[in-house]
């Protein structure tokens, strides 16, 4: 939406496919409290915010599945559920999924004590006892985060050793709130009142369970790029991320990436929103250039 904005204003026509919602993963957050100059606001206000305006200055948001993309030489087509859509340049900001644990109730808890991102959600388990899911440097970065405000983390791997940084494992270990639970899956969400109050959790040698209290349950086994279209299209990393860089080109003249689709070290609502207005600049010069 921030690229079409800024398309927008340069003086182009701008359409903006759209899969299921305007907002993407932000809607999903209670409250966000880490963009510069907005002190707190829900994610699905701020979505609706932003719609608001871009269709105010005139972007047209289709509600389709795109399904292709072809380049026409001077124009590129974007086949979606609903017929195709041309335009002299394209941006990519398909965004990524976060990849689920698959447990009952973990959709309905999103928001409500279950969470992928602790930068975003962990002030709301201040003082609180929470788990983090994960062995990469993600899971550790965010057990770290947390053991600073939370009263206890609890880092449960289905593996008995780490993929992450030995640093992070070690720095972890040190802090006196932090709990280890390794060779150890999820099986269980329990909640009270809609809200998170504890997990069970399995040993994957022995089956035996047991139950974890926790206010808060923070998941980092990775991302899913939702990039699918495009493979063949743009050049991608082997995670399939579109490899672009802070200027948001891709390998192919005229199609830009921007936000979590694109190869790059920090996802998050703001750094999304300045791809956007790199994006959405860079194709209308792209667009001037060819008239």
């Amino acid at each position: 939406m921030t690229a079409a904005i800024y398309a927008r204003r340069s003086g182009k026509n701008v359409i903006l496919i759209e899969k299921e919602s305007t907002g993407g993963q932000i809607v999903f957050s209670p409250r966000v409290e880490n963009y510069p100059g907005l002190r707190s606001v829900s994610g699905a206000d701020y979505a609706s915010a932003l719609t608001e305006q871009a269709e105010s200055l005139g972007v047209v948001i289709e509600y389709a599945e795109a399904l292709s993309a072809e380049d026409n030489g001077k124009s590129f087509t974007v086949r979606c559920d609903s017929g195709p859509v041309t335009g002299k340049a394209l941006v990519i900001a398909s965004g990524t999924a976060h990849r689920k644990m698959g447990l009952d109730n973990e959709d309905e808890l999103l928001g409500s004590g279950v969470s992928y991102c602790a930068v975003c959600d962990g002030a709301f388990c201040t003082g609180r006892e929470v788990a983090v899911v994960g062995g990469g440097n993600t899971a550790l970065t965010d057990a770290l985060f947390l053991s600073g405000i939370c009263k206890k983390v609890t880092l449960i791997h289905r593996r008995d050793s780490f993929r992450a940084e030995s640093t992070l494992v070690s720095r972890f270990r040190e802090k006196p709130n932090a709990a280890f639970l390794m060779s150890c899956t999820v099986t269980g969400l329990k909640a009270a009142d809609g809200v998170l109050c504890g997990i069970t959790v399995r040993d994957i040698h022995n089956r035996e369970e047991q139950f974890l209290p926790v206010d808060g349950l923070f998941t980092a086994i990775g991302q899913i790029p939702q990039t699918d279209v495009f493979r063949g299209f743009v050049a991608m990393d082997g995670d399939g991320y579109i490899k672009a860089g802070e200027d948001c080109l891709t390998d192919r003249r005229g199609v830009f990436a921007a936000g979590d689709c694109r190869t790059k070290a920090v996802r998050q609502l703001v750094t999304a929103a300045a791809d956007g207005a790199a994006a959405g600049l860079a194709a209308s010069r792209y667009t001037d250039s060819i008239l």
